[in-house]
């Protein structure tokens, strides 16, 4: 294999590894929880830019529960990114108030929202759905 064949497999490996790492941790934390406690969740669930808490929650839940698997999967990868990284972003904004150095989440909603930001960029990879569909 040529040296640039070498760098991109390891590429496309590094890219496997952050997407279902942050992905798999971002669901068992959040979309699970949205997923299984959505009618107990909906009576107390933030409305940072006022569509209505069902709305809120519904769009949380499609980001938390549905496109984290997407892009676990490598399907869809960067829409599922892109809608994923909105939420976070408006949780950041209107829900922590940037608050980076005060509260302890917003350090996390950052980081999560920077690695959906390069998955929007660089597309999933080799190893996924996405790829198999292009060829």
């Amino acid at each position: 294999m040529a040296n640039g064949a070498v760098s991109t497999r390891y590429t496309d490996i590094g890219l496997l590894l952050l997407r279902v790492g942050v992905s798999l941790s971002l669901f068992l934390k959040h979309g699970w929880e949205k997923l299984s406690g959505y009618s107990t969740m909906v009576q107390h669930f933030p409305d940072p830019i006022h569509i209505g808490p069902h709305a809120s929650l519904a769009y949380a839940l499609l980001t938390d529960g549905i496109c984290t698997v997407l892009i676990m999967a490598g399907l869809f990868t960067r829409p599922a990114s892109a809608l994923l990284f909105i939420n976070l972003l408006v949780a950041f904004v209107f829900v922590h108030h940037g608050h980076f150095f005060s509260d302890g989440h917003t350090e996390l909603v950052m980081v999560y929202m920077l690695v959906f930001a390069a998955i929007t960029v660089t597309g999933a990879g080799y190893f996924s759905v996405d790829a198999r569909l292009r060829k």
